[in-house]
């Protein structure tokens, strides 16, 4: 049987959109017609539409959730196939009850789970298929679905926070300029025009003022365009590897970026290895998927070299400091989970002190750049405001 999304209309002429299993469109047609639904479209669940994020999508928040519920239902001893139908039947997902859907089809088939997630890689990551895969190797497969829960779940609220205490600053850097880009356009050339019949030279600010303000007025579209056009060229660029590289070596120089970008990387890092390693990964494997989670290249690259230095016989630990890109703190934590034999309790302290000093980190830059922000609008508004007086405090003393 296989997993099929249909549309369909009911007796009342509304349309309907689900999930059922079947053995092809035609029975699921005929499923639909038994429950009184006139069939539109039917179509089996796809691979490559599994993906999350965009329209249709699966959130992270739902994928932690539906794990987290997995866990229990498999660690009360519920047959993995009842477990996926009670969850297909307990989400607000659409996409995501098709998926599960689909997975238990082939379960059913006689694939394991981890094999089963294999055929929706949008949304179940290497991660999530090798750690599941390694939990029904050792019988311990609910421990790992909550140990991967729990990561998806502080993965989502890291980049929440990061994303909450910056959305602040950009929404009064976005209304500043706004403000501004307005004043300029609309009401300045409204104020200037009294000073045409002057006969004497405008002040410098003030010309400089209304040249700016004809060539936004002008001119606008086509500079908007232009900064568009730039923004895009500039990603296109980034999405080129050799470019890529050169700019992550740069932000890595960048006082500031660099804790930013170390934190948030060597944080992934440690979490994912310290969830593979515990959950009886092997160590070269759970390298090479924790390497695919680093944003960064250098970093990356430092990665990928330690996982042939282990290889050969040598230590991760040495191979990290060699390559001067993640934190003396972290690096030592490993080595004392090296010679401890408890690599997995070191690295996830690791990924916890390092998320801290991320959240810490972007607190502190939100704090001071909100006063910046409402300081550089102020400043903006203030020289308009000089630019337009001056010229009349000018005009009165030649009155008098």
């Amino acid at each position: 049987m296989g997993a099929y999304e249909y549309t369909a209309l009911d007796a009342a002429g509304k349309t309907r959109k689900g999930t059922l299993e079947g053995d092809s469109p035609g029975h699921v047609r005929q499923l639909l017609r038994e429950q009184g639904l006139a069939p539109l479209t039917v179509g089996e669940v796809r691979r490559r539409r599994a993906g999350g994020g965009g329209r249709g999508g699966v959130s992270r928040t739902d994928l932690a959730l539906a794990t987290r519920q997995l866990a229990t239902l498999t660690g009360a001893g519920i047959p993995l196939e009842e477990a996926l139908v009670t969850l297909s039947e307990q989400t607000d997902s659409r996409r995501l009850r098709g998926i599960l859907l689909a997975v238990r089809s082939r379960v059913l088939e006689g694939h394991s789970l981890g094999d089963a997630l294999g055929g929706f890689p949008g949304l179940f990551s290497d991660l999530y298929r090798e750690t599941v895969a390694a939990g029904e190797h050792t019988g311990q497969l609910d421990q790992v679905l909550e140990r991967l829960a729990s990561h998806l779940e502080d993965s989502h609220r890291l980049n929440q926070s990061v994303r909450l205490a910056m959305l602040y600053p950009l929404i009064v850097m976005i209304f500043a300029l706004g403000v501004s880009v307005a004043l300029i356009t609309y009401v300045v050339p409204q104020v200037t025009q009294v000073f045409e019949d002057f006969d004497q030279e405008l002040p410098l600010i003030t010309r400089g003022l209304i040249a700016l303000s004809d060539l936004l007025h002008e001119h606008g579209l086509l500079l908007l365009l232009g900064v568009v056009g730039l923004g895009a060229g500039i990603r296109l660029l980034l999405a080129r590897e050799g470019v890529k590289r050169v700019w992550h070596r740069v932000l890595l120089r960048l006082p500031v970026a660099a804790r930013l970008v170390r934190g948030l990387d060597t944080a992934r890092f440690a979490r994912t290895f310290g969830i593979l390693t515990r959950s009886g990964v092997p160590v070269l494997e759970g390298l090479r998927i924790a390497g695919r989670v680093v944003d960064n290249r250098p970093m990356r690259e430092a990665v990928a070299r330690a996982a042939q230095r282990v290889r050969e016989g040598g230590s991760l630990h040495a191979t990290l400091a060699e390559s001067r890109v993640f934190s003396p703190m972290v690096v030592n934590l490993i080595a004392s989970g090296e010679a401890g034999g408890n690599l997995d309790h070191m690295l996830e302290r690791a990924a916890e002190a390092q998320e801290r000093e991320v959240e810490t980190l972007v607190k502190v830059l939100a704090g001071i750049l909100e006063p910046l922000l409402i300081l550089l609008m102020g400043g903006l508004v203030l020289t308009i405001v000089v630019a337009i007086l001056l010229p009349i405090f000018d005009l009165n003393r030649l009155i008098h």
